[in-house]
């Protein structure tokens, strides 16, 4: 059990250091918290909890994904080199696709009932 509470510690530690490192990051749990608030307003299902839940971290786990590679290539490629260049941006892309699919999936389950509680 301490091997596995030491891994917990490593972890967090992990999750504190992208959020209070990485602009993104601080972004990204920002527009989480506010779609939680949001969400916890609106008449929403299990279902859709769980599909803007899995979005919010799949968004969340890919920049922290982006952060490690981007620091693992600055390490092992500290000068300018097409590769490591590639790795960065395929990364930062993933982040990108993660992030818009969010996005809709966020506008497909909070539009309309938001859109009936500002109505109503």
């Amino acid at each position: 059990m301490p091997k596995f509470i030491r891994s917990l510690r490593f972890a967090c530690s992990g999750i504190v250091l992208a959020v209070r490192s990485q602009r993104h990051m601080k972004i990204h749990s920002v527009a989480a918290g506010i779609v939680v608030i949001i969400g916890a307003m609106l008449p929403l299902s299990r279902l859709d909890w769980a599909v803007l839940l899995l979005a919010i971290a799949l968004v969340i786990t890919l920049e922290m994904v982006n952060t490690a590679v981007e620091s693992t290539v600055d390490l092992a490629s500290p000068g300018i080199h097409p590769l490591a260049k590639a790795a960065k941006d395929v990364a930062a892309g993933a982040v990108l696709v993660a992030t818009c699919f969010a996005v809709i999936i966020g506008l497909l389950i909070l539009g309309p009932p938001l859109w009936h509680f500002i109505r109503d």
